[in-house]
């Protein structure tokens, strides 16, 4: 599959003149936890499928007739074509409908859209990756990134967590990160149950065990909005450039051009400008949030 760069985005499978969405059909689920599915979606038309190209941190909008579209992370590997997967917590009109459908249901999909993650800078960087919740679901497609390609960056640092270790997604591939070496995956819980054994406590205490090298450092995160700010300052105070701490924003998109405004943030657009951003775009923003 051809490589691209986050500057050398894909065109979307949708045209601006008819915002249409193809037909896909859903051909597996995976349970993550009690209301966190991965659907592993096929898009119809045979031409379509096997030139559809996407990068690591981009998304779909995912249709379920009669009831609307929902914007959803692509979580899957960008390098593996054929079936894109979407982790989706069910939790609205939409991602409810598109589970009732279940496996072997036709939904509508369009995209990609967005900046993804950075991947072209990469080169010669350790990469410090945070993730809280379903965070971990745009990430996952930048740790297959970062596991193809491991000779292109130094250390590499996953930091994840979520409310309870039922809570985790992808937890199978959780302990082959933590397991296998290739790089420095850490899973911490905010509840434990009898049998955790690993650390305790919000995500962001994690932070304090990372020693980073500045000069050489880039970060990853993706969150709740406490979790993107607490990461974004505690990099920043460790001296790593604002234009290599990246977050990646959520935001109520509704068209995925930037045409409609409901994703407005500050002068940008989440779905054309983002999700990603390097902290450098966006500071203003987040300190008059703050405020």
């Amino acid at each position: 599959m051809t490589q691209l760069g986050s500057t050398d985005r894909p065109a979307p499978f949708c045209g601006l003149d008819t915002w249409l969405p193809l037909p896909a059909r859903i051909t597996r689920v995976d349970q993550e936890n009690f209301n966190t599915r991965t659907f592993h979606v096929q898009i119809v038309d045979d031409a379509v499928r096997s030139s559809y190209r996407w990068l690591p941190g981009q998304f779909n909008m995912l249709y379920a007739p009669g009831i609307g579209e929902a914007a959803i992370s692509i979580s899957s590997d960008c390098e593996q074509g054929g079936v894109l997967e979407h982790t989706i917590r069910v939790v609205g009109s939409v991602t409810r409908a598109i589970d009732r459908l279940g496996e072997g249901g036709v939904i509508g999909l369009r995209g990609p859209f967005g900046r993804g993650w950075p991947v072209d800078q990469i080169d010669g960087h350790d990469v410090v990756m945070v993730a809280g919740g379903i965070g971990l679901a745009p990430i996952r497609p930048l740790v297959y990134w970062v596991l193809r390609h491991r000779e292109r960056c130094h250390r590499v640092i996953l930091l994840y967590g979520c409310r309870t270790p039922d809570d985790q997604v992808y937890a199978d591939e959780l302990k082959a990160w933590e397991s296998d070496g290739v790089i420095d995956a850490l899973v911490t819980v905010d509840n434990a149950a009898q049998d955790w054994v690993g650390p305790v406590g919000v995500v962001t205490n994690l932070l304090r065990r990372v020693r980073v090298n500045a000069e050489r450092t880039m970060v990853m995160a993706c969150g709740p909005k406490m979790l993107n700010r607490a990461a974004a300052w505690n990099f920043l105070q460790l001296h790593v450039p604002a234009s290599r701490v990246f977050l990646s924003l959520e935001r109520n998109m509704n068209c995925g051009f930037g045409r409609c405004g409901h994703c407005q943030y500050g002068s940008k657009f989440v779905c054309t400008d983002g999700p990603v951003f390097a902290f450098s775009e966006i500071a203003d923003i987040f300190a008059s949030e703050e405020a």
